[in-house]
């Protein structure tokens, strides 16, 4: 794993990002929207208006993704900064005598798995399927049916007309293998 990679998750992203990768905005959309959101929401005080801050945030990102440098700061600082001067830009459009209610008490949860938990599930179903393709095909599909679809050991025993005892072994092999593809 790259030191950049480690020490921020989501500068993966902004390359591709910057390529045109639609998915990769989707991710970091998925990883970062609630605390950006949250963001705009403690500066502007209303939900719409937040709301369509985000949107232009995303697309301020979109657009600006090439210029995004790694060396000054991480991309959730680089993208909070983004929504906090729309935010701020916003609330002086108002107007001079506009204000924005504090709300300092007011939490937003968010229950989603953050920006590095996302990354590391990715990673591990990347690194999941790739020691799963290293097994012979027979052991690999009794694995996948056993595992991902739930069909019991005596079950596929009947589907595959093979002793229960045969199953057990070549699912156990084939784990054994997997621990060690799997395994640091």
């Amino acid at each position: 794993m790259s030191p950049t990679l480690s020490s921020d998750p989501l500068s993966a992203l902004i390359p591709r990002i910057a390529g045109g990768d639609r998915a990769a905005l989707r991710q970091l959309y998925q990883a970062t929207s609630a605390k950006l959101f949250a963001v705009c929401l403690r500066i502007l005080s209303s939900r719409d208006e937040s709301e369509d801050v985000l949107q232009e945030v995303y697309l301020t990102i979109w657009r600006r993704a090439d210029r995004f440098e790694a060396g000054r700061a991480s991309v959730m600082t680089w993208i909070s900064t983004i929504a906090r001067n729309r935010a701020i830009d916003r609330l002086r459009a108002r107007g001079p005598l506009a204000v924005a209610a504090q709300i300092d008490d007011m939490e937003i949860a968010d229950k989603a798995p953050g920006a590095e938990a996302l990354l590391e599930i990715a990673q591990s179903v990347e690194a999941l399927n790739d020691c799963l393709s290293q097994l012979d095909a027979r052991t690999r599909g009794v694995i996948r049916t056993a595992f991902f679809e739930g069909v019991t050991y005596e079950a596929l025993a009947l589907r595959l007309d093979t002793p229960l005892g045969t199953i057990k072994s070549w699912i156990r092999r084939g784990l054994l293998k997997l621990r060690g593809c799997l395994e640091p």
